[in-house]
């Protein structure tokens, strides 16, 4: 559950890429239990389908799943479009989709970078191109990007994806000032690590949580709630003077 109430999501249309599994779930099913009418995108139908009946269950309202991927930009654009002739202009854009596949420098191919780059950044500039206008016509909006502090930190081990979320946070200064003056806020919401199901089953071993967690100044681990809370705060009202901004959720991190 959330730990605030946001009266000014209710009924607000909100499209989230990656919205099947891990953080992304957290951001349906958050902002479904505000009321809101929440259309998202992923790879996994089967995923999504179980995430979309377990939000109704709870909340009451069901989102909206179309299965995309989001590196063919026609495929996403199209996606949008039909998921706002359904729900409505979007008022708050989430680009959360990302992957974090580990690679080595010496190993990358062009073609590799292409695709890392084709996922983790190119399509955050063309969903706020899509919901730009119906924004603009409804007198504003929010789209959030979601970054990572792999980006703030250096971290070693995937540099392709450190250069995409490093993109992040220049993308989302520069639309914030080209749509401030339409009264879009744009901002990064910057996650650590998120003990996400994808994280333990792949990369979270005992002494690599110990080294994250002894650099924390908070000393438990992060959960997908945590960037749900802080998602809310950024999409609603509550925020409405703040653009251009990365908000950063690592526990304090250094």
């Amino acid at each position: 559950m959330s730990t605030a109430s946001y009266p000014d999501l209710r009924g607000a249309s909100v499209f989230i890429t990656g919205g099947g599994s891990g953080i992304g779930a957290a951001f349906v099913r958050a902002f479904c239990q505000q009321g809101a009418r929440v259309a998202f995108v992923s790879l996994d139908a089967d995923k999504a389908q179980r995430l979309c009946e377990s939000v109704e269950e709870d909340s009451g309202v069901l989102p909206l799943f179309q299965r995309c991927d989001i590196s063919d930009v026609e495929q996403l654009q199209a996606c949008i479009d039909r998921a706002a002739t359904q729900l409505g202009e979007f008022r708050v854009l989430i680009n959360n989709a990302a992957r974090d596949t580990r690679h080595k420098l010496e190993e990358f191919s062009p073609a590799d970078w292409d695709a890392s780059l084709n996922t983790n950044l190119r399509p955050h500039f063309f969903t706020a191109q899509t919901v730009a206008a119906g924004m603009r016509a409804q007198g504003g909006g929010s789209i959030i990007n979601v970054g990572s502090n792999s980006a703030l930190l250096g971290l070693a081990g995937y540099p392709a994806y450190v250069t995409a979320k490093a993109g992040i946070v220049g993308l989302s200064k520069a639309l914030a000032r080209e749509l401030g003056p339409d009264n879009i806020r744009v901002n990064a919401l910057i996650p650590g690590w998120v003990m996400t199901e994808r994280q333990r089953e792949l990369w979270v071993t005992e002494e690599a949580l110990q080294e994250c967690l002894d650099q924390q100044c908070l000393k438990r681990t992060i959960s997908e709630q945590d960037c749900a809370n802080s998602a809310l705060f950024l999409a609603s009202g509550a925020s409405a003077m703040i653009s251009g901004q990365s908000l950063i959720i690592d526990g304090g991190r250094v």
